[in-house]
C-alpha cells in the first residue's frame, strides 16, 4: 500500500510538472473562456469589436497567476483597425476550481504603429487641444502600447495602466518650432503619467536624457527635468522668428553652443490652460552670437554695433508665471575674437523688471559736454542698475570708472526717453594728467552744480549743433551754479562762476550770472521773462570776445575786443544785436580770400600776419519761423571798412552782399582834389570813395565769392560812416 501511495503521488507530481511546463511554454488551448474575454472588452468600450483566433491557458510564473493568452487578435475599434500583437486575461485560479472565473486583468499589447493612423480615431481623444494637436501638428512616429485593465471583485474596471514606447517621433510644436527624431518610453495610470529618456532635438536644439511625470489626479501638473545640448551653427531665424520678433533691433542669432540641465512644472487647471509654472537652467553658454538689425549708436560711442558675442557664460535661469529671473556671467565681445568680462542679472515681473550689468568697456568714448574722452582699447568699467515700470526708467545707479576718472549717477528716472527727476551726478575727470572736472549736481527741490572745476571747451559747439529735441523739457525749477574754475574755449579761464535763475520745461526763464576772467576781465549775463508779452530779453557782456564766438565760422580768427550782445527772444524767434569794439582778424579764410580776389595783396597779407584792426563790429539780425535774415552788418576799421547784408534759409544756403572800402590813403588823397573832393567827399568822413562789391552765396562749406572791383560808394556807406564819427565825438 505504502508502495502504491508512492507511486501515486510520483505520477500526481509528474502529471503537475508536465501541466505547469505546458502552462509555461506552450500552454493549454480551450475556448471556455472566449465569450468571458470578448464581454468584458465591450464592457470596457462598446465601441470595441474583437475577433479571437486560438485562446491559450498559460502560467505567469513571475506573478504566479494563471493568464489566457491570444496572439494577432483583429481588434476594431469605431470600425478603424487596431494592430494587436496579444491580449492577455489574467484570471483568479480558485475562480477558476469553483467554476466562477473571475477576472483580475487584462493586458493588451499592440504591434509597432505609426502614429499618424491615431489620428483615425482622435474623435474620442480628450481634451480636444489633444486631440488638435495630434490632428494638426504631428506628422509621424512609431508607437508600441501595453495596456493593463485591473478588474474589482464585481468585474468592473478599477484601474487600468499603460506602458509603452515611442521611437522616431515628428511633431510641429509651434509655427516654427519643430520636435525631429524624439524618442521616450512612458508608463501611466489613471492618475499620475511617467515619460522618461526623453531624447530628441527642437530646432538645433538636443534634449538629452529627460523625464516627465504628468499627474492628473487631483490637480493636473507637469514636472520635468532634462538636459539641453544646443549646438547651432546656422541661422536661428527661420526657426524662432516669432520669438525673436519681440526683441525689435535683433535680426538673427547666428551661433549657439550651449550645455544646460533643466527643470519644469506646469499646473493646469481644469480646462487644460496653464495655472502657473516654474523652469529652472543652469549650465554654460560656451559660444553665442547675434547680429543687430538697426546698428546701436551713441553720442558718446564713436563706433556702432552691429554683432554681440558671448563665450564661456554661466547662465542661470528661474522663470515662474510670476517673475523671471536670470543671471549671466562670462565674457562678451562686440568685435571678432575680443572678449571683455560681463555680469548681468534681471528680474523680470508682470509690470516692474530690475536689473544690474557691470562690464569692461573697451570702446572709445567721447563725452563732449565735459571734454572727456576715452581712448579705444583703454579699458573702463561700467555698472548700472536701473528699474522699468510703466514706461519708466528709473536709473537707481551708473558708475563709470577708468582709471582715476570716475561718474556717477543716482536715481534718474527717464520717461519717453527724456529724464523727469534726479537725485545726483557727480564727475571727476582728468585730461593730460590735470582735473578738468571736479562737480557735483543735485536735483532735489532745485538744480543746484557746484564743484572747483568744470570744462566748458566744446559748450560754445554744443550750444550752436541744431538739436529739435530738448532733452530737459520736464525740469522746471530753480537752479544755482557755484564754480571755482570754467576751462573756456581757447584755453581761457573764467573763476567764481555763478548763476541763480528758473527752468521752465527745460528752457532758461531767467538768468543772472557773473564770472571773472581774470586782469579785470569779467563776463555777465542775463535774461529776463515778459510773460505779459511771451518774450525774453537776453543781455550778455563780455571783456573777452573769442571763448563766445570760437564756434561761429563768421567769427573765425576774431581776437581781443569787447562784446555786447543783446536779443528779444520770442518762442523760437527773435531779434538780435551784437557790437564788439577793438578786436582784430587774423587769419579768417574768408576775407583773406575776399581781399585776394581784391587784388588787395597787402591787406590779405596783414590778414594773415598781425591781423587788420578794427575799432568796431555792429550786427543786427532776426529770425522768424526758421529764416534768419541779416539786417546789417557794419564793420568799420582804420585799414578797411565793411558793410553787408543778408540771409540765411531753411536750408542753410547764406546770401551776403555788400561793399568793402580798403586803401584808407588813397580815400584821403582824392579828397583833397579841389571840388571833387569837397563835393564827392565830406572832409570829416576822410575815407571811402571808392569800394569794392561783393557777393557770397552757398551752402556751409561751398560758398563761392563774386567781387566788382571798381564802384562808387553809396551815399548809404558814407552815411554809415559819418554817424559812427559822430557817435565817438
Amino acid at each position: 500500500m505504502k508502495k502504491f501511495f508512492t507511486i501515486l503521488i510520483s505520477l500526481i507530481f509528474i502529471l503537475l510538472i508536465s501541466i505547469a511546463s505546458a502552462l509555461l511554454t506552450i500552454g493549454i488551448e480551450t475556448e471556455r473562456f472566449n465569450k468571458l474575454i470578448l464581454n468584458k472588452i465591450n464592457h470596457i468600450d462598446n465601441k470595441i469589436n474583437v475577433k479571437i483566433n486560438t485562446i491559450k491557458f498559460k502560467l505567469d510564473i513571475s506573478e504566479f497567476s494563471l493568464f489566457l493568452e491570444t496572439s494577432e487578435p483583429n481588434i476594431f475599434y469605431r470600425d478603424i483597425s487596431i494592430p494587436t500583437e496579444k491580449i492577455k486575461v489574467y484570471v483568479d485560479f480558485f475562480s477558476i476550481i469553483k467554476t466562477k472565473p473571475k477576472i483580475k486583468r487584462i493586458n493588451i499589447l499592440s504591434r509597432k504603429l505609426n502614429i499618424k493612423d491615431l489620428k483615425n480615431i482622435n474623435v474620442v481623444i480628450k481634451p480636444s487641444n489633444l486631440k488638435s494637436f495630434l490632428k494638426n501638428n504631428v506628422k509621424n512616429g512609431n508607437l508600441i502600447l501595453d495596456l493593463a485593465f485591473y478588474l474589482d471583485t464585481n468585474n468592473s474596471i478599477d484601474n487600468f495602466i499603460v506602458r509603452g514606447q515611442v521611437t522616431n517621433f515628428n511633431s510641429k510644436i509651434f509655427k516654427e518650432i519643430f520636435l525631429q527624431d524624439t524618442s521616450f518610453e512612458f508608463f501611466g495610470d489613471k492618475s499620475i503619467i511617467l515619460f522618461k529618456k526623453i531624447n530628441g532635438e527642437i530646432n538645433g536644439i538636443l534634449v538629452k536624457d529627460g523625464d516627465i511625470k504628468l499627474t492628473v489626479s487631483p490637480e493636473i501638473s507637469i514636472i520635468s527635468n532634462f538636459n539641453s545640448d544646443i549646438k547651432y551653427q546656422n541661422s536661428l531665424k527661420n526657426g524662432y522668428s516669432k520669438l525673436l520678433k519681440k526683441f525689435k533691433n535683433l535680426k538673427e542669432i547666428t551661433k549657439i553652443e550651449a550645455v544646460l540641465k533643466n527643470n519644469l512644472k506646469i499646473n493646469f487647471d481644469k480646462t487644460y490652460k496653464i495655472k502657473d509654472y516654474n523652469l529652472s537652467s543652469r549650465g554654460e553658454i560656451i559660444k553665442g552670437s547675434l547680429k543687430i538689425e538697426n546698428p546701436l549708436s551713441s553720442e558718446i560711442l564713436e563706433e556702432k554695433i552691429d554683432q554681440f558675442s558671448i563665450t564661456d557664460t554661466d547662465l542661470k535661469i528661474d522663470f515662474d508665471s510670476k517673475s523671471k529671473n536670470f543671471s549671466l556671467s562670462g565674457k562678451y565681445s562686440t568685435e571678432i575674437e575680443k572678449f571683455l568680462n560681463y555680469n548681468i542679472k534681471g528680474n523680470i515681473e508682470k509690470a516692474f523688471s530690475r536689473y544690474e550689468i557691470d562690464a569692461e568697456i573697451d570702446k572709445k568714448i567721447d563725452i563732449k559736454h565735459i571734454n572727456y574722452s576715452k581712448k579705444k582699447n583703454l579699458i573702463s568699467n561700467l555698472s548700472l542698475i536701473f528699474e522699468i515700470s510703466k514706461k519708466k526708467l528709473n536709473l537707481k545707479k551708473l558708475v563709470f570708472v577708468e582709471d582715476n576718472n570716475k561718474i556717477l549717477v543716482d536715481d534718474l528716472l527717464i520717461s519717453k526717453g527724456k529724464p523727469l527727476t534726479f537725485k545726483r551726478i557727480s564727475t571727476k575727470t582728468y585730461k593730460e594728467g590735470s582735473i578738468n572736472n571736479d562737480f557735483l549736481i543735485t536735483g532735489d527741490k532745485k538744480i543746484k552744480i557746484k564743484g572747483s572745476k568744470f570744462d566748458a571747451t566744446n559748450l560754445p559747439k554744443i550750444i550752436t549743433t541744431k538739436n529739435k529735441n530738448n532733452n530737459f523739457s520736464n525740469f522746471s525749477k530753480e537752479i544755482e551754479i557755484d564754480l571755482d574754475n570754467v576751462i573756456a574755449p581757447l584755453s581761457e579761464n573764467l573763476k567764481n562762476f555763478k548763476l541763480i535763475g528758473y527752468l521752465d520745461k527745460g528752457e532758461f526763464a531767467k538768468i543772472s550770472a557773473k564770472g571773472d576772467f581774470g586782469k579785470n576781465n569779467f563776463l555777465d549775463i542775463s535774461l529776463k521773462n515778459d510773460k505779459k508779452k511771451n518774450r525774453k530779453y537776453l543781455e550778455i557782456y563780455s571783456d573777452l570776445t573769442s571763448p563766445l564766438l570760437t564756434e561761429f565760422k563768421f567769427f573765425k580768427g576774431l581776437s581781443e575786443g569787447k562784446l555786447l550782445y543783446t536779443s528779444i527772444i520770442n518762442g523760437n524767434d527773435f531779434n538780435s544785436k551784437l557790437k564788439i569794439e577793438d578786436f582784430k582778424v587774423t587769419n579768417a579764410p574768408g576775407l583773406i580770400k575776399l581781399l585776394s580776389l581784391a587784388d588787395l595783396g597787402g591787406l590779405a597779407d596783414l590778414a594773415k600776419g598781425e591781423g587788420l584792426s578794427f575799432d568796431s563790429l555792429e550786427i543786427e539780425m532776426s529770425r522768424e519761423k526758421g529764416f534768419l535774415k541779416i539786417i546789417e552788418i557794419l564793420a568799420l576799421g582804420p585799414s578797411i571798412s565793411v558793410l553787408m547784408e543778408g540771409y540765411r534759409d531753411q536750408n542753410e544756403i547764406t546770401s551776403l552782399r555788400g561793399t568793402l572800402v580798403p586803401a584808407k590813403n588813397l580815400n584821403k588823397l582824392i579828397s583833397k582834389i579841389p571840388i571833387i573832393g569837397d563835393i564827392v567827399i565830406p572832409k570829416d568822413v576822410g575815407e571811402g570813395l571808392f569800394g569794392i562789391s561783393f557777393k557770397m552765396k552757398g551752402p556751409p562749406g561751398r560758398i563761392k565769392t563774386s567781387i566788382n572791383p571798381i564802384r562808387t560808394l553809396t551815399p548809404r556807406f558814407i552815411q554809415k560812416i559819418v554817424d559812427r564819427k559822430k557817435k565817438v565825438k
